[in-house]
């Protein structure tokens, strides 16, 4: 009998280390989607855990997590994902993105030890987290949130394309909760831009939940409704992390929020991630002041 630690929302994913480039330059940041998350999540004063697996030199990537009281499951690896992403224009969704080096794919031993209320799925790549893994997640009754990029996205000549024979994708499915999806994701699994109608055409799946991000915003869609709030960034300098944070912070709001209050706290929250490179630092008040003075609420 393994013992397990209970916590509010748990991330799983590997650590990425992201060359970004844009028309600032260069600069090579810790990414991954369990990176963003955790960050965002802890300014709500949850009990955060976060599982990942990384090269043993990248360890201490993850301290920044760790000061702020997130518990880290850290799996050393051969060799951790290293991507490359390149944004051509202003436009946050419009991003060439390739890859370098993968991790090994998680285990489901490596859940095992973990009990979470919800969980964040935020892989950056087909097979990077299996079916097999899910269920044994889906096995605690525990809530699944799912970022649709880590099943949509594959590797092709060193390049990461998206591709949409996505064969487990009804199976997978049947076990979340939350499924987040940028535009272009949205359009590669239903074959629209238009969020409303991608929502509706992804509900038949039988997901009661939608987190759907394009450039200005997020639209959320539960229980029948819509829900949306506009981003309100003063820079676009942290851009990159955008959509992880977005998930993140509405999973764990709707821990204690009705949607349309997680919507907005989502957009609030991600908005200020988006002036700085790297995740969130900031505070739960600095959310509510931007709430209040950039939305007027």
């Amino acid at each position: 009998m393994i013992d397990t630690e209970q916590f509010d929302i748990a991330f799983l994913g590997q650590y990425t280390k992201d060359k970004i480039v844009d028309k600032n330059g260069s600069r090579i940041v810790n990414g991954g989607a369990y990176y963003y998350g955790a960050a965002a999540a802890a300014t709500m004063g949850l009990r955060v855990a976060a599982i990942t697996r990384l090269a043993q030199e990248d360890f201490p990537s993850f301290s920044p997590l760790v000061e702020r009281g997130v518990m880290v499951k850290a799996i050393p690896t051969q060799q951790s994902t290293c991507l490359k992403l390149f944004y051509p224009s202003d436009n946050p969704d419009e991003r060439i993105l390739s890859v370098t080096s993968i991790a090994e794919p998680f285990e489901p031993s490596d859940v095992e030890s973990v009990s979470a209320r919800v969980w964040s799925i935020g892989a950056s790549i087909r097979g990077e987290v299996s079916l097999e893994v899910l269920k044994a997640i889906k096995a605690k009754n525990s809530r699944i949130g799912l970022d649709a990029q880590g099943f949509v996205r594959v590797v092709r000549d060193g390049q990461l394309t998206y591709d949409s024979d996505w064969s487990e994708k009804e199976e997978i499915l049947s076990l979340v909760d939350v499924f987040k999806a940028d535009v272009v994701e949205a359009e590669i699994l239903t074959g629209t831009r238009d969020l409303h109608e991608a929502a509706r055409a992804l509900a038949r799946f039988g997901v009661p939940e939608f987190v759907l991000t394009h450039g200005s915003g997020v639209v959320v869609y539960s229980e029948g409704s819509f829900f949306e709030a506009p981003f309100k960034p003063r820079t676009m300098i942290g851009r990159s992390g955008r959509g992880d944070t977005c998930l993140a912070s509405y999973l764990s709001a709707r821990i204690s929020m009705p949607p349309k209050e997680a919507t907005l706290w989502a957009a609030a929250l991600t908005s200020l991630k988006m002036e700085v490179l790297g995740p969130f630092s900031g505070t739960r008040e600095d959310v509510e002041r931007a709430i209040r003075e950039r939305y007027k609420i």
